[in-house]
């Protein structure tokens, strides 16, 4: 079965997005930015269950499909 296209590019975005919060968190914390950490750091911790939920509802959808 296959993923589908909107979920693989949701999955993506969510990615990249955690990606480029873990960048920004580093160089704020090297600049001595503390409260951006923070909220940075905040921000990549809720971008894992968002991805959680949209793969467990790619997961649903494909198996409804499957039935």
């Amino acid at each position: 079965m296959k993923s589908s296209y909107r979920g693989v590019i949701l999955l993506a975005l969510i990615l990249f997005a955690s990606i480029v919060c873990t960048q920004y968190t580093v160089n704020m914390y090297l600049a001595q930015r503390y409260m951006e950490v923070l909220l940075l750091s905040g921000a990549t911790v809720v971008l894992f269950p968002l991805a959680w939920m949209v793969l467990r509802k790619d997961q649903r959808d494909r198996r409804e499909q499957g039935k």
